[in-house]
C-alpha cells in the first residue's frame, strides 16, 4: 500500500431479504479465526455492529440492522451470535483507495473478493 492509501475490509452476507455487512479491521487475524475459532473476534473487529444495505449489495447506504431484521434472518438478534454467522457464510471484500487526493487528481478504488481472489468491478 502506498503512502496515504486507505483500505477497508468487510464481510458481505446476502440474506433472504437483506444484505448484511460486518467491518473487519485485521484481515490476517480474521483468516486465522476462520481456521481456529479460539481466536477472539475482538482481535479483528473493533465495532460489533451489523449493517444493512437495503438490498444494494456491498455498495448501498449503510444503516444499522434492526433487531427485527436480525430475528427474521438469523432467528436471534444477539449480535455476538449473529456476527459469527455472517463471518462464516459471507464474502470477505477489501476496498483500497487513496487516503488523500492530490489537487486535480482522480480518486479511484478497487474492490477484491479475497475469498475467490478475483477482482470485482
Amino acid at each position: 500500500m502506498t503512502k496515504g492509501e486507505a483500505s477497508q475490509a468487510k464481510v458481505h452476507y446476502k440474506g433472504s431479504e437483506e444484505d448484511y455487512i460486518v467491518f473487519v479491521d485485521d484481515v490476517e487475524t480474521f483468516r486465522k479465526w476462520t481456521e481456529d475459532k479460539s481466536v477472539p473476534m475482538a482481535h479483528f473487529i473493533s465495532s460489533f455492529k451489523i449493517f444493512v444495505t437495503h438490498k444494494q449489495g456491498t455498495q448501498g447506504q449503510l444503516d444499522g440492522a434492526s433487531d427485527q431484521l436480525l430475528d427474521n434472518e438469523f432467528k436471534t438478534h444477539v449480535v455476538e451470535e449473529v456476527i459469527p454467522k455472517i463471518l462464516e457464510k459471507g464474502d470477505l471484500q477489501t476496498t483500497t483507495g487513496p487516503g488523500r487526493q492530490a489537487q486535480g487528481g482522480k480518486s479511484e478504488s478497487k474492490m477484491t473478493n479475497l475469498v475467490g481472489g478475483q477482482p470485482t468491478h
